[in-house]
């Protein structure tokens, strides 16, 4: 089968925009049947997007890390399973995956929502740095061990949470791992790009069989994603005033942060389309101006960069079953 055409990255004037909440874009859809699992979906834009999910009639699975607090914030909810997933632990995504298939369903939405930003240094697996691998590999490993139940029938939707702070830093290929001098918000910015290019490259894989991929930028949120952060460090950055206070008001609430997520992994608008990063419940533009703006840097949707971070994922993972 032929591989769709790509789908512009401009927008397509959705009618949505920067304060629409999940709410406001599941208004009138109805996702009775359709099931989808949202990593890291119980604290923050995740819950947020749960609670959206299920309150249009979709199953919901969150597999989460602390799942004690998990089932706190999300058992209560209609339709929601909880599991045990561990981004950073590839046998605690492949043991993960393999009970979710076991189980003989077909995935409509996988929403590779779960982060960590700006972390002090920690390595894992391989030696890895956390963010690269939390971030993208484990996301990258997740979608390969799960890809059975997405492509079965058609249709799904694979959703990567990226970030503006992917501006920050494109894919270092002379040093991925910051093996020669860690910088914290140098490697986020790095997963947030890898985020993106991930969604580029599987989309041209997966097009053909039915399955679309998207990354976005949620906007600017306080959620506990900030947990690395200290009080003097998001005051000084005009975020929160010294009692903890929010300030600034491009600041959205969770529930309009989610928003964006949700449009991704479910609006008719999409339908045919793929591989481009959205924002504001739209697709963004294209923005080639170096700090601050709206929109994506080309170096986040470049497909052979993308297809050279899909070779190192597979090369560092061992997986690669997805073929286009």
């Amino acid at each position: 089968m032929a591989t769709p055409q790509a789908t512009p990255q401009q927008k397509i004037g959705s009618g949505f925009g920067a304060r629409s909440t999940a709410a406001e874009v599941l208004d009138g859809l109805d996702l009775t049947g359709k099931l989808a699992i949202v990593t890291g979906g119980y604290s923050g834009l995740g819950l947020e997007t749960t609670r959206a999910l299920t309150g249009a009639g979709a199953a919901v699975v969150v597999p989460a890390r602390r799942r004690e607090a998990a089932e706190a914030a999300v058992g209560a909810l209609p339709g929601v399973e909880v599991d045990d997933l561990d981004l950073a632990d590839l046998s605690s995504v492949r043991d993960f995956a393999g009970r979710f298939l076991a189980s003989g369903r077909r995935i409509d939405m996988l929403i590779n929502n779960a982060g960590v930003m700006a972390c002090p240094e920690v390595r894992v697996g391989r030696g890895w740095e956390l963010q690269f691998a939390a971030n993208h590999l484990g996301h990258y490993a997740l979608t390969q061990h799960l890809w059975p139940a997405l492509a079965h029938g058609g249709g799904a939707r694979v959703v990567a949470v990226s970030s503006a702070a992917h501006r920050m830093s494109g894919i270092r290929w002379e040093d991925v791992q910051f093996e020669r001098g860690y910088d914290r918000w140098l490697a986020y910015g790095q997963s947030k790009t890898a985020n993106a290019l991930f969604a580029r490259h599987l989309d041209r894989l997966g097009a053909g069989v039915g399955v679309r991929a998207f990354s976005l930028h949620p906007g600017p949120i306080l959620t506990p994603l900030q947990r690395h952060m200290s009080t003097e460090e998001m005051v000084d950055r005009g975020w929160i005033d010294e009692a903890g206070n929010h300030v600034n008001p491009d600041f959205k609430t969770p529930e309009q942060g989610a928003a964006t997520q949700v449009w991704v992994a479910t609006s008719p608008r999409l339908a045919g389309m793929g591989g481009v990063y959205c924002q504001d419940c739209d697709i963004a533009p294209e923005n080639e101006d170096e700090g601050p703006g709206p929109g994506v840097r080309p170096h986040a949707t470049d497909a052979a960069e993308a297809a050279r971070l899909w070779k190192l994922s597979a090369d560092l993972t061992g997986l690669d079953r997805i073929v286009g």
